[in-house]
């Protein structure tokens, strides 16, 4: 399953990104990881969860980040949720691809069956409509 929380910037999607990852890990059996450009809110996050920063692993497009993705899922078999902010500018996501790019998303986390959390800068209404059921805050 493949969730989105979008809103425009500064609206707080990271604070409740980061309220919903630590009240996710203490529910879920396996891991929690949350990918993000820094470790800026590693005191926020709770100890039971990885954070990644995306910066230190070299990702400069959207195909590498997807890479990225499969890589940090294969590395811990025991992972049920990603947590990904900032993921437009993570992903190198323009209006073009963000499409294919969730729905990449989505089979990845089928396959795997990991559940993946992506924070999106942008109205519910630059959305694509096959992904409109799965924004779960809207800012």
């Amino acid at each position: 399953m493949v969730q989105i929380v979008a809103g425009e910037k500064g609206k707080g999607k990271t604070k409740l990104l980061i309220a919903k990852a630590n009240e996710d890990v203490l529910q879920i059996n396996g891991n929690l990881v949350y990918i993000d450009k820094s470790n800026r809110h590693m005191y926020e996050l709770s100890n039971k969860i990885r954070l990644i920063n995306s910066n230190d692993y070299f990702v400069s497009n959207a195909d590498e980040f997807i890479g990225f993705l499969c890589g940090v899922i294969s590395s811990n078999h025991d992972l049920e949720k990603i947590y990904v902010d900032s993921f437009l500018k993570l992903a190198y996501i323009t209006e073009e691809n963000i499409e294919p790019v969730l729905t990449k998303l989505l089979d990845i986390s089928n396959h795997f069956k990991v559940d993946i959390v992506v924070c999106i800068s942008s109205s519910k209404k630059k959305i694509p409509d096959n992904f409109l059921d799965s924004v779960i805050i809207a800012l």
